[in-house]
């Protein structure tokens, strides 16, 4: 959005139905708005193609409004790791937002933004097992709001590789893969030796303590020896649907 206003804005100026100093001021919070406790990135929509993402573990309730009442101003807001107090207080104030309650996302989409989706190209997300769904669920909504076609297959791990082995014709579709998995974390590399798409492994911090909190299949993923896996952070599902889209821009 922030581009598409610019532009109309020059093309005010240049027009002569806006002078020079009412576009200063409408440009006054950018690259960035001071909130006196962050600085909001208005310009990251023009430098990367998507507005700044608001990271809301750590933030108060009040904080992290302020920043999603900022950024929903100009943009599509996605918020991730928000709890039910700021979906409830954000909600109040854009009763539209769309909370995820199993991703702890919150959407707010811009009513004047004019919105196109990736039909040709499927970002394909799937987990291990249900315990693996608030992860998977958190790509699945980062790489939406970016304008992918996104599905979903969830609870196809190792343990029962016939679950996925009959969606094979659904995994081939796909242009990318999100692979979510906990406990050993071998499911991309079983996926990848399977398809000549790129996956994205996403390791989980679900199992039981030799898993140390995801490390452990952090390790196995890093050590995939099927060709073509790259590994985000554990349980950074938001990073795997972030890279997924770049890959189908």
């Amino acid at each position: 959005m922030y581009k598409d206003n610019i532009k109309k804005l020059l093309a005010e100026v240049r027009d002569g139905t806006l002078d020079v100093e009412q576009a200063l001021a409408k440009l006054q919070n950018l690259p960035y708005e001071n909130l006196g406790f962050a600085n909001v990135d208005h310009h990251r929509a023009l430098r990367k193609g998507f507005p700044e993402v608001v990271f809301c573990q750590g933030k108060t309730t009040e904080q992290a409004v302020k920043i999603m009442q900022a950024l929903a101003q100009h943009n599509d807001v996605l918020a991730t790791r928000v709890s039910k107090e700021m979906a409830v207080a954000i909600r109040e104030i854009h009763p539209q937002a769309e909370f995820n309650e199993v991703a702890r996302t919150i959407v707010i989409k811009h009513k004047e933004k004019e919105r196109r989706v990736r039909e040709d190209k499927i970002i394909l997300v799937l987990s291990a097992g249900t315990s693996d769904m608030p992860v998977a669920e958190e790509a699945v909504v980062t790489a939406g709001i970016m304008g992918n076609h996104v599905k979903s297959l969830y609870d196809v791990g190792v343990a029962g590789i016939h679950r996925l082995l009959n969606r094979m014709e659904e995994i081939r579709q796909a242009n990318v893969l999100i692979v979510v998995a906990g406990m050993d974390g071998a499911l991309p590399s079983v996926v990848a030796g399977l398809v000549n798409k790129p996956v994205i492994a996403v390791p989980t911090s679900v199992g039981y303590g030799a898993s140390f909190g995801g490390v452990g299949p952090l390790l196995t993923m890093l050590n995939a020896c099927a060709p073509g896996v790259t590994v985000v952070n554990i349980d950074n599902g938001f990073g795997a649907g972030y890279f997924a889209s770049l890959i189908n821009r």
